[in-house]
């Protein structure tokens, strides 16, 4: 464990960090374009189109996160969380904002919620039906971007997801897959099943998935706000739905929960301002560390061997470090400044063997913990330059498989983000300790990192889906754009992993040539495929200096991402 004073990390970091960093960000010109890039082509549409009507990018993002609300219920929905990381050109003074909408523990959880009588956690309650489930964040962050950020009404930006609710989407491959991995446990829960399922099994391509009684759920969010959801008959229908079925949320719980508006983590590498994600997001911290020690170990090019050595010896500390450290810090104490210092991050590149591949079992003791792949992320920009980079999950695919009747509202099962057992591990295998234990009203530790890089020649937005993997894909994304990579690049790039535990580098088919897995190896490196493809970044470019503007969508989903030609005027009052 590294262990630097604050006076020292004050005399460590550079003095051009540090002045980079105060400096307030330069209003510029917008680049005249709206952009979105979305997981779904409906929710694209929906963002561009609000822009279109005179939205800007924040009454965007209500519309774009309402929307995949509806259309991807795998991967995101109001009854999930996340993260929208905001960029506001015109207030000089704070132009990045983050806002946390995670789900919070219920009041009646605690360290042994999942216990049984004789002390042994149990797996399934963790995942499967309402005790799995936090309090959704989602509906409270969709008003309060509406309120604080947008310019138009709650009631229009939601408008294109109640359509969507109502009118139905149709079922994708991709939609089938998912289903496969949840049919049991959807099953179990006669709503779900009627919703989502067709005779009991995954519907067909192409079957139209109605959900009327979500459309009315987010017509009361649209005519009441936050009272829609969290107060009244909605409220009433999601708590008795809940408890008969053996949760353990109470009114005072959808009371209590508000966003929070923080920090992000803001660091300089390559050139670049990164803003990323604060706790209870690993991300921002896990980026900082990786990026600032890369330019502490020996030069070495995009895409090399080297290069790719370096970067899985740093993905083990940064891991290691989330594993040991991180949590909910309005809970518990996180070092973060040290974390995020560059002092901090060049005596963790020196710990690297350039040459050896170093046992994670080395670094101290091991502990193991799980974290859900089915998440969803969206980019968009507007004409004036307002961006938000925003990423969302249910945890598992179709989160807890519950939906309490008359809601339309499946719900989350992030609780098994927290360390259930902080000796043991999660469903992605990813390790955790007493930082991130269960405690009601605490924000369960996350991967998801929206993230921004910012110079005077480009503004870039991105992130991602994928549990644990998330930080890294992130990462290689943002090494594509640094090294000026047009954006397709940045999303389509062939990914790896390591996540301290387990030890091994886990690797796309199309990851690495024979040649780079031998010499790999060669240094002491264990590498496992996954098999398949993974992750689905979504992300815009703004090039400052030619004033434009593209954006991409991971060709590895069923995403969709636009440029309109035209800025929107913006309708008189």
């Amino acid at each position: 464990m590294i262990s630097l004073s604050v006076r020292t990390l004050t005399r460590l970091l550079g003095l051009t960090a540090l002045l980079a960093l105060a400096a307030p960000l330069q209003a510029a010109d917008g680049p005249g374009r709206n952009a979105v890039a979305s997981a779904h082509p409906v929710a694209t549409k929906a963002g561009l189109q609000i822009m279109a009507d005179g939205g800007n990018a924040f009454d965007a993002a209500v519309a774009v996160a309402a929307t995949l609300a509806v259309v991807e219920p795998y991967s995101s929905g109001i009854g999930g969380g996340g993260f929208f990381l905001l960029r506001q050109p015109a207030n000089s003074e704070q132009p990045y904002r983050f806002i946390d909408a995670r789900e919070t523990a219920p009041g009646r959880a605690g360290r042994d919620l999942y216990r049984d009588a004789s002390g042994k956690v149990q797996r399934d309650p963790a995942i499967n039906g309402p005790l799995a489930a936090g309090i959704p964040g989602i509906p409270a962050a969709l008003v309060h971007l509406a309120t604080h950020y947008g310019r138009l009404p709650l009631a229009q930006s939601l408008a294109p997801a109640i359509d969507a609710a109502e009118n139905g989407f149709t079922s994708s491959e991709h939609y089938r897959t998912l289903v496969g991995y949840r049919l049991e446990a959807m099953q179990r829960d006669a709503e779900t099943t009627r919703l989502f399922l067709r005779n009991n099994q995954a519907p067909e391509v192409g079957t139209l998935i109605t959900q009327p009684e979500l459309a009315e759920t987010l017509r009361a969010i649209a005519s009441e706000g936050r009272d829609g959801f969290y107060r009244g008959p909605v409220a009433e229908r999601l708590l008795s739905g809940v408890q008969a079925a053996g949760g353990v949320w109470q009114q005072q719980d959808l009371d209590n929960y508000r966003v929070i508006e923080r920090s992000p983590i803001r660091f300089v590498s390559g050139g670049y301002q990164v803003i990323s994600a604060p706790l209870p997001s690993a991300g921002g911290i896990a980026l900082a560390g990786i990026l600032q020690a890369l330019p502490a170990l020996p030069a070495s090019p995009n895409r090399s061997i080297a290069q790719t050595h370096q970067l899985v010896e740093l993905m083990r500390r940064v891991y290691r470090d989330r594993a040991m450290l991180l949590g909910d810090n309005d809970f518990v104490p996180v070092p973060v400044a040290e974390l995020t210092s560059k002092a901090y991050a060049v005596a963790m590149a020196r710990d690297i063997d350039p040459e050896r591949a170093t046992r994670s079992s080395e670094l101290g003791p091991l502990r193991d913990f799980h974290e859900g792949t089915n998440t969803t992320h969206f980019s968009l920009i507007d004409a004036d330059g307002n961006a938000v980079a925003a990423t969302l999950s249910i945890n598992l695919p179709f989160g807890a498989a519950f939906t309490p009747p008359g809601t339309g509202v499946l719900l989350n099962n992030e609780m098994d983000d927290f360390a259930a057992d902080p000796s043991g591990s999660n469903a992605y295998g990813l390790a955790g300790s007493e930082a991130n234990a269960i405690a009601p009203g605490k924000r369960p530790l996350s991967s998801m990192t929206p993230t921004m890089l910012e110079n005077d020649r480009q503004l870039a937005l991105l992130g991602t889906p994928g549990g644990s993997r998330i930080i890294t894909m992130v990462l290689l994304g943002a090494l594509e754009a640094m090294h000026g990579e047009p954006v397709e690049r940045w999303v389509s790039r062939p990914r790896f992993h390591h996540q301290y535990l387990p030890d091994y580098i886990q690797v796309e088919d199309a990851a690495f040539t024979e040649q780079q897995r031998q010499a790999l190896e060669a240094m002491g490196h264990r590498i496992e495929p996954v098999g398949r493809d993974y992750g689905n970044m979504h992300a815009v470019s703004w090039d400052k200096a030619t004033n434009r503007v593209s954006a991409a969508s991971d060709p590895r989903g069923i995403g969709a991402a636009s440029v309109q030609a035209q800025a929107a005027p913006v309708p008189s009052e």
